[in-house]
């Protein structure tokens, strides 16, 4: 356990400011970033964004 909330509070900074360099999806046909990840047929990933419905992988 942390000593101090300061240390706690840099913890929960450092992975805050790692999740923001994460890269995020767009959909290719209306440009929206409501993608959802899925699994596709025959196990693979896929896409599909929740704004229109497109799907890809």
């Amino acid at each position: 356990m942390p000593a101090s909330i300061l240390e706690e509070v840099g913890h929960l900074l450092e992975a805050a400011s790692k999740r923001d360099t994460v890269t995020r999806l767009f959909c290719p046909s209306c440009g929206s970033v409501h993608v959802a990840q899925v699994l596709g047929d025959n196990g693979g990933i896929s896409y599909v964004c929740t704004a229109c419905g497109h799907s890809w992988s």
